[in-house]
């Protein structure tokens, strides 16, 4: 994603990288990279972020520490670490969201506003999520975002079901069906079924390439920089 983004970057003229951070030192860069975040010293407006789980904790301390504003792309956070999420952004600006890609956070709003209709209506909901081999956390981010914008705009009425293997039962009305599949170089693919009586409706998002995630994360860095404090997600970029 880092030089997914240096790509793009390089289009654009409202922006420009000054620093970059990664443990691997391979990759010849335009900008200094760093192996530790801590040893970066130089200045910015904003920190783009696509790690993993284990380093958010010391990019949360350094940007409160350098009072510079966050894109935390980076999913399957544990619950200390989304207490610290909400805790920074009382001190800097926090974006996080579930997915970057403009195409999916659309996807998330047309099902707040559309998804009580259809469920009112009786159709059942499932959600199959599927994403490359080397994935390592399911589902994904993306699917419970989606599940989420769906149960929010019904009073939280759903309960979330990832596996119906042990139970040998027929579903309940009041469940969300979360399935995940791995494999091969799928960058990404979500679909929303409502199974109704003799009829489907289904809202699709494919990913072709990691590169609208990055578009999306340039597109908040430049939303958030600037900002003191406060928690953002995509649907705020959007707007």
């Amino acid at each position: 994603m880092g030089q997914v983004i240096s790509r793009l970057v390089k289009e654009d003229e409202d922006v420009q990288i000054v620093a970059g951070v990664d443990p691997y030192d391979g990759i010849t860069n335009e900008y200094p990279v760093f192996k530790d975040i801590k040893e970066c010293n130089i200045e910015a407006d904003a920190v783009i972020d696509f790690a993993s789980a284990p380093a958010v904790d010391n990019l949360l301390d350094y940007c409160v520490d350098k009072k510079i504003p966050v894109v935390l792309c980076t999913t399957g956070l544990n619950e200390n670490q989304l207490k610290k999420v909400e805790e920074a952004s009382e001190k800097i600006a926090v974006l996080k969201s579930a997915n970057m890609s403009v195409g999916v956070n659309l996807l998330i709003k047309i099902l707040k506003d559309n998804a009580k209709v259809l469920s009112d209506a009786g159709f059942d909901i499932e959600i199959v999520e599927k994403h490359h081999k080397m994935k390592k956390d399911a589902p994904s981010g993306t699917a419970l975002a989606l599940a989420d914008s769906i149960n929010e705009s019904m009073d939280n009425k759903y309960t979330y079901i990832y596996d119906r293997s042990p139970r040998s039962e027929a579903r309940h009305a009041d469940e969300i069906g979360i399935s995940a599949v791995r494999g091969g170089t799928i960058v990404g693919d979500h679909d929303v079924i409502f199974a109704g009586e003799d009829e489907v409706v289904t809202f699709s998002h494919t990913a072709y390439s990691r590169a609208i995630f990055a578009k999306g994360a340039i597109a908040a860095a430049k939303f958030i920089a600037g900002k003191e404090n406060g928690r953002y997600d995509m649907q705020d970029v959007i707007k």
